[in-house]
C-alpha cells in the first residue's frame, strides 16, 4: 500500500540542509523515539476507556486486547507508571508494529486521522530533540530556566509527548527549550483603550497610550501575519511559549499552535482573573505552614483575542535562598536524585502532604511536572514546593466556607464542589503525573507512597488516594474525541494496593 511521506522522512530531507551535521544523530535516535512514544500509547490502549477495545486479557506474555472488530492487539505486560521505553513493538493479529502512526492508521479507529500526523510528529520532534541536546555539564545549573531545558523528552506519559505539526525543523532548533536557543520576542502596540489590562503593566512596556504586547515570533510569522522585530529577549522553558526574560520575569505568550493536547492561546477570562486568582493563591499557600509558594501574576494584558495577550509572572527563582536550586519536577529525573528510595520517600512524602492541605482546605492543584516546582538544598535534600500557573486548578467553594475561607469572584469553571472531581483534578496531575513521571515505574512509586501516606491524617482524601483506583487524564481518548470539550478519565491501578 502506498503511504504519504512521514514526518520522519521529512525531518531528515530539512535537516540534511539545515543541520546536515545532526542528521546521521537523528537517525540513530528514531529506534528510541519510536519506542519512547509506542510505549505511552500503549499505556493509552491498556488503561483508557477506548469504546473500540471490548476486553483487556493477560497471558504468559504480556496483554491481548480483543477489538471490536474481532481484531487482537498483542503487547508486553504494561506498567502504567513506567517511563522507560519498555515497548519496542504490538502485534495486530499477525502483523507487528513499531512504528505507532502506522499501528494507529490500521486500528482505523474512529477520528485517528489527525491523532496518527501527531504520533508521526512526535516520534520525528522527540528525535530531533534527542539528536540536538547540548550536553549538560556535571554542575547543577544556577538558573530556572537551564533546568528547563534540560527536559528533552517532554509529556512522561502523552504519545503526543513532543508533537509540534506546523512547526519546521528550523523553527523547532531556533524556539524549543530542549535546543537551548535565546529567543527574540517582539512587542505589538495596541492602543490602551483597546486592551484589557490586568495589574501592573511595566512602564518599559508602554509607548504613550498604547500598550505593547509580547509577542511570539512563530505566532506573529503563522498567526498574526506580520513582521515582529525583535526587541525583548529570553529563554524558553518547558511549555515553549513561556519565555524567562533576560533579567526579569517570566512571559506567557498566545501560541495558536496545537502542541501536546492544547492550542496555547490566551483567553480574555483569564486576563480578567488572573489577579484576584494570584491573590488567592498567594493567600491559600499561606496555610501550607511555609511548604509551599505561589509564584505571582505581575500583570498581564489581551487584546480582546486568544490570538495576541501575554502574562508577565514572577520567576520561581525568587523563591531560593542562598546555596538552594529550585526546578520543576519534570527535571529531576535528570538528576541522580529520584535513584534514592530514600531521597523519592522524602520528596513524595512533601508533595503529598501539600497537595492533601490545599485540597482540604478546598483548592485542587493541577500538581503535573510542569506546574510543579521543588526547592532543594545545596545536597539534594527537598525543602519546599513552588507551583505556577494557576489557569487550570478547581476551588471548592463549600470547602473553603468549612474553613472560614471566603469565596472570591473567580472563573465559574474553577468552582466546583463535586469531589471526584476534585480528587481526579489533584491525584491525577500530582501521582499519576508529576509523582509517577520522577518514580519512573509503579514498583517505585509504590515504595514511595507508603513513606508518604504512613504518618498523614486518615482523612477521606487519604483513604481514597490509598484504597480507590488511580485517576489519569485519558489524554489519547481526549485527542480521538473531538467536539468534547473537556477532561476525560481513565482509571489506573491503585500503585499501594
Amino acid at each position: 500500500m502506498h503511504r504519504s511521506p512521514t514526518a520522519e522522512a521529512e525531518v531528515a530531507d530539512e535537516l540534511s540542509v539545515l543541520r546536515p551535521d545532526l542528521a546521521a544523530r537523528y537517525a540513530a535516535e528514531l529506534p528510541g523515539a519510536r519506542a519512547a512514544v509506542l510505549t505511552r500509547l500503549w499505556r493509552a490502549l491498556t488503561h483508557e476507556p477506548l469504546t473500540w477495545v471490548e476486553d483487556r486479557t493477560p497471558d504468559r506474555d504480556g496483554l491481548t486486547l480483543r477489538l471490536r472488530d474481532g481484531r487482537r492487539l498483542h503487547g508486553p505486560a504494561p506498567d502504567p507508571y513506567a517511563t522507560a521505553a519498555y515497548v519496542t513493538a504490538v502485534r495486530l493479529d499477525d502483523v507487528t508494529y513499531d512504528r505507532p502512526a502506522r499501528l494507529m492508521t490500521d486500528l482505523a479507529v474512529p477520528h485517528g486521522a489527525d491523532l496518527v500526523a501527531e504520533l508521526d510528529h512526535s516520534v520525528a520532534s522527540l528525535a530531533l530533540s534527542r539528536a540536538g541536546r547540548p550536553a549538560h555539564p556535571k554542575e547543577w545549573p544556577t538558573s530556572d530556566w537551564e533546568w528547563e531545558q534540560r527536559v528533552v523528552d517532554g509529556h512522561p506519559f502523552h504519545p503526543n509527548c513532543r508533537s509540534r505539526p506546523g512547526f519546521s525543523v528550523a523553527e523547532q532548533l531556533a524556539y524549543a527549550p530542549e535546543h537551548g536557543p535565546r529567543v527574540g520576542l517582539g512587542l505589538v502596540p495596541v492602543p490602551a483603550e483597546a486592551c484589557l489590562v490586568t495589574g501592573e503593566w511595566p512602564d518599559a512596556l508602554r509607548d504613550g497610550r498604547r500598550v505593547l504586547v509580547p509577542v511570539h515570533p512563530w505566532q506573529a510569522a503563522h498567526v498574526l501575519k506580520r513582521p515582529c522585530e525583535a526587541q525583548l529577549t529570553g529563554h524558553p522553558l518547558m511549555s515553549l511559549r513561556t519565555l524567562a526574560l533576560d533579567g526579569g520575569p517570566h512571559v506567557k505568550t498566545a501560541l495558536s499552535a496545537r502542541l501536546t493536547s492544547s492550542v496555547r492561546d490566551i483567553s480574555v477570562g483569564s486576563i480578567a482573573a488572573s489577579m484576584t486568582l494570584s491573590a488567592f493563591a498567594e493567600d491559600m499557600a499561606a496555610h501550607a505552614d511555609g511548604l509551599l509558594h505561589v509564584t505571582r501574576t505581575l500583570g498581564a494584558v489581551t487584546d480582546g483575542s486568544p490570538d495576541l495577550g501575554a502574562v508577565l509572572r514572577e520567576s520561581p527563582q525568587e523563591y531560593a535562598g542562598s546555596g538552594e536550586r529550585v526546578l520543576p519536577v519534570a527535571a529531576l529525573a535528570t538528576t541522580e536524585l529520584p535513584q534514592s528510595t530514600a531521597w523519592l520517600g522524602e520528596f513524595t512524602r512533601l508533595a503529598v502532604t501539600v497537595g492533601l492541605r490545599l485540597l482540604e482546605l478546598g483548592v485542587a492543584l493541577e500538581a503535573h511536572g510542569q506546574n510543579l516546582l521543588v526547592v532543594l538544598s545545596a545536597t539534594g535534600a527537598p525543602l519546599r514546593l513552588v507551583y505556577r500557573d494557576l489557569a487550570d486548578i478547581r476551588v471548592s467553594p463549600a470547602r473553603l466556607a468549612r474553613h472560614g475561607i471566603p469565596v472570591p469572584e473567580l472563573p465559574a469553571r474553577i468552582l466546583t464542589d463535586d469531589v471526584p472531581a476534585l480528587r481526579r483534578k489533584l491525584f491525577g496531575s500530582l501521582v499519576a503525573g508529576a509523582l509517577a513521571g520522577t518514580a519512573g515505574s509503579g514498583t517505585a512509586l509504590r515504595a514511595a507512597l507508603e513513606t508518604a501516606v504512613r504518618d498523614l491524617p486518615r482523612t477521606p482524601d487519604l483513604v481514597a488516594l490509598c484504597e480507590e483506583p488511580m485517576p489519569a487524564k485519558a489524554l489519547t481518548l481526549m485527542r480521538l474525541s473531538p467536539g468534547r470539550p473537556g477532561d476525560r478519565w481513565a482509571e489506573l491501578p491503585n500503585p499501594l494496593l
